[in-house]
């Protein structure tokens, strides 16, 4: 297995004890800043910062995976950090002043151990990308209702514009292998492909989707 780190920051024009409270303030104003990729968020355990516990679903792909997560305060003020109970996931928020004292950037950051074959190499690929667009909308409306705008649509954002990527992946070793025959054997249109190298794409084809077929819930779901 291999750690994988995902993080997303922005610049937002506001005080960092101002930005701080919202994101500190899970029973109230902190979901207002999740997409709506976060289903079923509620608050088990307390309401602001240390010791907090809340959970969620959340939907990546057509399909939700359950996270329960404890908060704590390594650096209060400054830092939070959110640990799912069920997995190695860490999230961690952290909010830096900028020398004028009216603009913070904030950084969010979530890291987890990833799997290790087909599976984990795909959601070493792909698990980031989708995960950069749905921190980036939490960020734009944190920023937006820190500064009183209003918030923008909270759509679910998904990774299935990837599966054109994920499809080339899972067949450029084939087309390569196909490419390095034709060399070999010349590139006459009229040439006839042997039964056998036929059979043998056959089977690689076949055994490329199974791999991915197997792989593809792993990275949809996002899974620690």
């Amino acid at each position: 297995m291999s750690r994988i780190i995902v993080q997303s920051e922005k610049v937002i024009p506001a005080k960092p004890e101002d930005i701080y409270a919202i994101l500190a303030d899970y029973k109230g104003r902190h979901p207002q800043i999740l997409p709506a990729n976060f289903q079923d968020y509620r608050v088990e355990q307390g309401a602001r910062g240390e010791g907090t516990v809340i959970s969620f679903r959340l939907r990546a792909g057509g399909r939700e995976r359950l996270y329960r997560m404890r908060v704590s305060e390594p650096v209060r003020g400054q830092t939070l950090t959110e640990s799912d109970l069920n997995s190695s996931l860490v999230t961690t928020w952290t909010v830096t002043p900028l020398p004028d004292g009216q603009h913070s950037q904030v950084r969010i950051a979530t890291m987890w151990e990833g799997g290790s074959g087909l599976g984990g190499f795909f959601e070493r690929v792909f698990a980031p990308l989708g995960l950069r667009r749905i921190y980036s909308q939490t960020l734009a409306s944190l920023a937006a209702l820190v500064e009183g705008r209003p918030p923008e649509e909270r759509r679910p954002s998904s990774p299935l514009l990837l599966l054109p990527l994920l499809a080339l992946i899972i067949a450029l070793p084939l087309i390569l292998r196909l490419l390095q025959q034709r060399r070999r054997h010349g590139t006459s249109p009229a040439r006839i492909v042997p039964a056998s190298t036929l059979r043998e794409a056959r089977s690689r084809v076949r055994e490329v989707r199974k791999q991915a077929e197997q792989a593809w819930p792993r990275l949809r779901s996002l899974r620690a």
